[in-house]
C-alpha cells in the first residue's frame, strides 16, 4: 500500500514539474515601436511639385547616388542597434520624401531579411518631407490605414504632413492604435508657430477621445517628432498626456518621456537638449487591461556614441546629415523606443 502511494506521489510531482517547466520554458512575446526622424530622407532626382533643390546632384552641397547610399547604410545600422534581440516590430519614421526612398531602405541588405512593408501617402507638406510607418508582417496586421489631414482654419493655405493613424493586430490578436506624427517645426519662432501644434494637438485628441469613448480600454499608441516639449502647452493642455503615476486613471494618455525630460535628457540638441520625440500611451497600456503591457512607463533613447558629435567645446550632440556643410551622420534626431508584453 505504501509503495502504491509513493508512486502516486511521484507521478503527481512530475506531473507539477511537467507543468511548471512548459510555463517557464514558454517564450513571452513582444511587441515594439521605434520612431525616428531621419533628417531629410530625399532621393537624388528633381520632383517639380517639391522644395528638393537642396538635395540635388547639382545643389550647393551636392547630394548625390554616394551620400544616398551613406546615408542608408547609416539609417540601416540605427535600426539594427535599437535592440540587441530583434529588429522592431514597428518603426514610426519623419522626414521621407516618398515611397522610393521608403522602398529602398527596406531593401537595404541590413535590414531586407525582416520583410518590412510600408505604410505611406504623399502629404500637402510644403517642404515634400512626410511620416511613414514601416511594420513587420509577422509582428503587426494593419487592419484600418487612415492619413488625418491638417488643414489649419488660421492659415488653411498652410501645407503639413499628415497624422498617419493605423489600427492593426499585434502578433494575432491583440488590437492596438497607432498614430505616427511630425507636428509643425518651431522654423520662424516658438510662439509664431504655437497655435499649428496646438490645433494639431486637438486634432489628435479628438481621435483618440472617439477610440476611448467606444473602447474604453483601447490600446493607444501616439509617437512623433511633436516639435514640442512634455511640459509644453499643447502637449499638457492640449493632448492632456500626463506623467504615468499610480493609480492610473481610466481613458487616459500617458506621457512616457517627462521623466527622462526632467532629468535634463532629450532627443536632440539646440542650444540644450530637448525632447521633441516622445511616445504617449493610453492606460490600458500601463495596466495590461486589453492584452498588452509596456515593459518600462519611460520610452528608451537610442543613443549611442556612434551616433553623436563630439564637439571642441560643449556636449556630444546627434551628428547630422547636412546644415550648412555635409557632415556625412546619421540624424539630428535620436531615436525613441518601447517594448510592450504581449498577455495572454
Amino acid at each position: 500500500m505504501k509503495n502504491v502511494l509513493s508512486i502516486q506521489k511521484l507521478s503527481l510531482l512530475l506531473i507539477i514539474i511537467t507543468v511548471l517547466t512548459a510555463s517557464c520554458s514558454k517564450k513571452i512575446q513582444t511587441f515594439s515601436l521605434a520612431f525616428y526622424n531621419v533628417e531629410n530622407l530625399f532621393d537624388t532626382i528633381d520632383d517639380k511639385h517639391k522644395q528638393d533643390n537642396k538635395y540635388l546632384p547639382d545643389s550647393k552641397i551636392p547630394w548625390n547616388t554616394e551620400r544616398y547610399n551613406h546615408k542608408m547604410n547609416n539609417l540601416t545600422q540605427v535600426f539594427n542597434a535599437i535592440d540587441s534581440v530583434e529588429l522592431p516590430s514597428v518603426i514610426g519614421l519623419a522626414e521621407v520624401e516618398n515611397m522610393t526612398v521608403l522602398k529602398d531602405l527596406v531593401a537595404h541588405p541590413a535590414i531586407s531579411e525582416t520583410g518590412y512593408k510600408i505604410l505611406h501617402q504623399e502629404s500637402e507638406d510644403e517642404r515634400g518631407i512626410d511620416v511613414a510607418l514601416l511594420y513587420r508582417p509577422d509582428k503587426y496586421a494593419p487592419l484600418e490605414t487612415n492619413y488625418i489631414q491638417l488643414i489649419f482654419p488660421f492659415n488653411p493655405t498652410n501645407g503639413t504632413r499628415d497624422i498617419l493613424y493605423s489600427k492593426g493586430l499585434a502578433g494575432d490578436k491583440d488590437t492596438v492604435h497607432i498614430f505616427i506624427n511630425h507636428w509643425t517645426s518651431r522654423w520662424g519662432g516658438q510662439e509664431k508657430t504655437e497655435p499649428s501644434r496646438r490645433y494639431t494637438a486637438e486634432v489628435l485628441k479628438s481621435y483618440t477621445d472617439s477610440i476611448l469613448y467606444l473602447q474604453p480600454n483601447a490600446n493607444i499608441i501616439i509617437a512623433g517628432d511633436l516639435n514640442d516639449n512634455p511640459d509644453d502647452i499643447s502637449i499638457v493642455k492640449d493632448l492632456m498626456a500626463i506623467e504615468p503615476t499610480e493609480p492610473y486613471m481610466d481613458r487616459r494618455l500617458y506621457n512616457l518621456s517627462i521623466k527622462q525630460y526632467k532629468m535634463g535628457e532629450g532627443t536632440l540638441y539646440y542650444r540644450g537638449w530637448d525632447m521633441f520625440d516622445q511616445i504617449i500611451v493610453s492606460t490600458a497600456l500601463l495596466k495590461g487591461q486589453s492584452g498588452m503591457l509596456v515593459t518600462s512607463r519611460d520610452q528608451q533613447i537610442i543613443k549611442k556614441d556612434w551616433m553623436l558629435f563630439f564637439p571642441k567645446r560643449g556636449e556630444p550632440r546627434p551628428n547630422r546629415t547636412a546644415t550648412s556643410e555635409y557632415f556625412g551622420g546619421y540624424s539630428d534626431h535620436l531615436p525613441v523606443y518601447l517594448k510592450i508584453n504581449l498577455v495572454r
